[in-house]
């Protein structure tokens, strides 16, 4: 059975807000002699046949950092993102996209139009598991035939083998949209695996992988950033040389947050029907040593605002302690509510009611010194 592919208006703004980034950048291929290596007589035949490459072409001299960081304050008004005060590297986007909603089909399309309007064809996804990779190279099988139809070419993906080694050899010399998919630990962790990526290898004419991966200038799309990007992996992906760096999560750190150009969270996901629902879990609490401290949490309630949570907590009367039902936003302290009974009194300010698509919704508590007032 063939799969079909709805088009969402949402995907082609997601894949705009990337590509009008860089309005102003021609439309451009460059090839160039790529490192043959070490080869025996009777190759040097095929030489200049079998080593040229494709590289991105760099920005030109005319999309100056000024120009690209205004074009990143338009496509940020556009989508009442908030405004970047300057350049975060050369280049970093970022892209929330709420879990659920087809992340991967999202970059994919990405890499089709970047390529269609300024004619980039070299890009790696870096996913921080080998599960993941596996999951999004399923992705690149399933939407081959839809992408093709919409734009009329195909796109060559693999994954990263260090033990197949003609695979980047076909990535740097193809002049097509080509894509290489690798988990973090492939050329991040420290066993010999991981190492050969960095090494002059004999079966690759005395050659180093990364050099002649980072000779193409890739693009780097980061599946799961969060996930991916410590200290020394953020170091190990300079070593890429790329042209520019894509980051997609619906769960990014706020301090890996990189010139923010489109945001489709949990509420405006479920506002779209992409989503069915989003189900709620319960209460968690942190910080209290209450014993016998009663919460209930009723629903969730769901608006164009922010969300309210419907509660049923105790509440000291002037004779007796009764359970009272409120609704209450962020900032909520119980104890105050409650006639100040002492089982609320540490650790029962709501400090965020979160919202996750498809799986469950905490209303957490915690105590007062552990907020922002």
């Amino acid at each position: 059975m063939k799969l079909r592919f709805k088009h969402q208006r949402f995907q082609a703004d997601a894949a705009k807000a990337v590509v009008d980034v860089f309005a102003g950048q021609p439309y451009l291929t460059q090839s160039y002699m790529m490192d043959t290596g070490v080869v025996k007589s009777a190759q040097q035949v095929l030489i200049e046949e079998d080593f040229t490459g494709w590289r991105n072409e760099p920005l030109v001299p005319a999309m100056t950092d000024q120009l690209v960081l205004e074009r990143i304050r338009e496509v940020q008004r556009q989508h009442q993102i908030q405004v970047s005060n300057q350049l975060e590297g050369r280049y970093n986007l970022t892209v929330e996209m709420e879990t659920g909603v087809g992340k991967t089909y999202m970059y994919i399309k990405t890499m089709y139009e970047l390529n269609q309007h300024y004619g980039w064809t070299k890009f790696i996804v870096v996913v921080p598991t080998v599960a993941i990779r596996e999951g999004v190279y399923k992705s690149f099988q399933v939407t081959e035939d839809h992408f093709v139809e919409e734009y009329g070419k195909k796109i060559r993906y693999f994954i990263y083998n260090s033990k197949q080694l003609t695979d980047i050899d076909r990535f740097a010399s193809d002049s097509g949209i080509n894509v290489m998919i690798i988990n973090a630990q492939a050329f991040n962790a420290t066993g010999k695996d991981a190492r050969r990526i960095d090494m002059e290898l004999d079966e690759f004419r005395s050659r180093k992988p990364i050099d002649i991966i980072a000779k193409t200038n890739p693009i780097l799309i980061i599946d799961e950033p969060q996930s991916v990007e410590g200290t020394k992996t953020k170091e190990s992906l300079k070593k890429f040389n790329p042209l520019m760096t894509l980051r997609y999560s619906a769960t990014q750190k706020s301090d890996s947050i990189y010139n923010m150009v489109y945001r489709l969270d949990a509420m405006e996901a479920y506002n779209k029907r992409l989503v069915k629902k989003i189900a709620v879990k319960g209460i968690s609490e942190s910080g209290s040593t209450a014993t016998d401290s009663y919460v209930y949490l009723e629903k969730i309630n769901l608006s164009k605002s922010a969300p309210t949570a419907t509660i049923q907590f105790d509440c000291k009367g002037a004779s007796s302690i009764r359970k009272i039902t409120r609704t209450l936003k962020e900032g909520y302290n119980l104890y105050d509510h409650s006639g100040n009974m002492e089982e609320y009194k540490d650790g029962f300010v709501v400090s965020r009611i979160v919202m996750v698509v498809m799986i469950p919704l905490s209303l957490s508590t915690v105590s007062k010194s552990m907020l922002v007032m």
